[in-house]
C-alpha cells in the first residue's frame, strides 16, 4: 500500500458555476464513500484556499489517478500530489540516495 497527500483546488474551466457546485457536492459524497472504505485516511478543507487536502492509501499511483478522475468533480479540479513515507523508512545514508 502507498500513501499520497493530494491537494485538490477548484478549476471549473468549461463548466458553469451551478453545474460545478452540483458536481462538487457529488464529489464530496464520493470522497465520503472512499473514506468509509478506508481508502481516504484523512479529509481536510484548506480554509481560504478553495481547496481540500486528502490523504489516500492505495495500491498504486495508477489506482490513485483512476479514483481521482472517477470523482464527479474530478475533471474540474487541479491536483497536487505527493507520495508519503514514514520517517523510519527514509535513510539518507543509504547507497544511491
Amino acid at each position: 500500500m502507498a500513501l499520497f497527500a493530494v491537494i485538490a483546488k477548484r478549476a471549473p474551466i468549461g463548466i458553469g458555476i451551478e453545474e460545478f457546485q452540483a458536481k462538487l457536492a457529488e464529489g464530496f459524497d464520493y470522497t465520503q464513500e472512499l473514506q468509509d472504505k478506508g481508502i481516504i485516511k484523512h479529509r481536510w478543507i484548506l480554509v481560504g484556499a478553495s481547496a481540500g487536502l486528502n490523504v489516500w492509501e492505495v495500491d498504486s499511483h495508477e489506482q490513485l489517478m483512476q479514483l481521482l478522475y472517477n470523482s464527479p468533480a474530478g475533471l474540474h479540479l487541479d491536483y497536487q500530489i505527493w507520495p508519503l513515507i514514514e520517517p523510519p523508512s527514509y535513510d539518507p545514508t543509504a547507497s544511491g540516495q
